[in-house]
């Protein structure tokens, strides 16, 4: 029989490797889904509304094709925790299922945590968000290092670490980033910043891209106190609001006489041509 739990690539391992394939045991056998609950670790906690509603309908006409991997609990009579499937379980409901497949194995609570990861990752539809508090549950409750998580889930050092930092964003960005409202990447330049909810509700509002809000904070960083010293502020809030509309930094420099310069920062030929057809287009 073909393992359905077999490892995906790209990642350091999957769940047949953590389960242990000469151990793993398929099965058609089914469980009532009242006597199944969700993991009190489950590491998603966002699910979304129109992809539960799509697999009800596959349930609704295929059935549940994937077995749930689950656990007896000790503390529980006859209720068994789901370990990877919850999306499934609860489509199973939706779709007015009484029972599921499923695949009952041993698990302790750092290997259930283990697994439910892994199955979330790699699907690579985590929020951000969930994906570090993940990290953070087996750093702080099961003595990973940030090592030993990055070779567990097979990514850099670095990303382990860069998915941490979102967490010590204020609540209210937090939210934002689970909710998909900002990206990862939007997240990660506003770390640090005492005005970041300011400059992520500009970001929402004006739709901007990763590279333009880099160049908005870049400008409100640097608030142009060297090159605008003496300049009028309604010029230096013009230059700004320049720089933010098209996403590179404006210069403006005005003289006594009122005559000046204007002067565009471009970083590639791609931001340049762009500015140049804007510039033909309109006059």
């Amino acid at each position: 029989m073909i393992n359905p739990f077999k490892s995906k690539r790209g990642l350091g391992r999957g769940l047949s490797s953590l389960i242990g394939d000469s151990d793993l045991k398929t099965s058609n056998d089914k469980i009532s889904i009242s006597s199944i609950v969700p993991n009190r670790n489950q590491p998603r906690k966002v699910f979304q509304k129109d992809l539960l509603d799509e697999l009800t309908q596959s349930i609704k006409q295929r059935g549940v094709i994937q077995p749930l991997i689950v656990r007896k609990l000790d503390d529980q009579n006859n209720k068994f925790e789901i370990i990877a499937g919850e999306r499934r379980w609860q489509a199973s409901q939706s779709a007015g299922l009484h029972e599921v497949p499923v695949v009952i194995i041993e698990a302790d609570n750092l290997k259930s945590l283990e697994l439910a990861i892994i199955e979330n990752v790699q699907r690579k539809d985590l929020n951000a968000i969930d994906e570090a508090e993940s990290y953070k549950n087996l750093i702080e409750n099961f003595g990973y290092d940030q090592e030993k998580v990055s070779n567990f889930i097979g990514k850099s050092r670095s990303h382990i670490s860069n998915c941490l930092r979102l967490l010590s964003l204020p609540t209210k960005l937090i939210d934002m980033i689970r909710n998909e409202k900002i990206s990862q990447g939007h997240a990660k330049i506003l770390i640090g910043l005492d005005n970041a909810i300011l400059i992520a509700e500009k970001i929402v509002k004006k739709k901007l891209s990763v590279r333009q809000t880099e160049n908005l904070v870049r400008v409100l960083k640097n608030g142009y106190k060297k090159s605008f010293k003496s300049e009028d502020p309604n010029i230096i809030s013009t230059a700004n609001e320049l720089s933010e509309k098209i996403g590179m930094r404006v210069f403006l420099k005005n003289k006594k006489n009122n005559s000046g310069t204007i002067t565009v920062e471009y970083k590639e030929t791609d931001q340049l041509d762009r500015l140049i057809k804007v510039i033909k287009n309109n006059y």
